[in-house]
């Protein structure tokens, strides 16, 4: 018993869906791992300042001196690593969300090409008195191929709003309140 060709055709999709999972997934675990480097990075600088002003504070005789200190100091230096802390971060998703578009958009024109092969093969080997069904066949492959431009622009459209909210963070994160000494 001989396979048709719409069985290989399904194994080929089937492997290219697990190939497409496996490649989302490096790309969710190089994120991971380079927000756990950060995070590790983070915790380490942090603890040695931290150490570091504590033993300056207790140095500090005066209790208005200390306060200033601190004041002036501490909490700018930490605005200041917070603020590249974030911005590592940012860095860090930006990267994964451009990696999955691009893996996103590789699988739609994949799809969109097998579809096409298999509309192409369906129409081409119909039988001779069925113009009919070949063209409601069509119309509603056309249709799908709308849906294909449609499912495209919903993911740029996801990928462009998400863009667009680390910008709003990052520009937040850099605005002139955290770098201002008050007196």
């Amino acid at each position: 018993m001989a396979k048709s060709p719409f069985d290989l055709n399904a194994l080929e999709g089937q492997q290219k869906m697990i190939k497409a999972t496996k490649e989302l997934g490096a790309v969710a675990i190089e994120s991971a791992q380079s927000i756990n480097q950060i995070n590790q990075q983070a915790a380490q600088e942090l603890a040695a300042l931290v150490q570091k002003r504590v033993a300056e504070l207790i140095k500090t005789q005066d209790p208005k001196s200390a306060f200033d200190y601190v004041h002036a100091e501490v909490l700018q230096d930490a605005a200041k690593e917070v603020t590249q802390y974030h911005q590592k971060l940012l860095k860090v998703l930006n990267q994964g969300n451009k990696e999955l578009a691009e893996i996103a958009e590789s699988m739609i024109e994949e799809s969109k090409a097998d579809l096409i092969h298999f509309v192409n093969d369906a129409t081409n080997n119909a039988p001779k008195d069925s113009q009919a069904y070949v063209s409601v066949f069509k119309t509603s492959f056309n249709t799908a191929l709308q849906n294909f431009d449609l499912i495209r622009a919903g993911m740029a459209d996801s990928f462009s709003q998400f863009e667009k909210s680390v910008e709003n963070v990052s520009k937040a994160t850099n605005s002139p309140v955290a770098g201002k000494k008050t007196s």
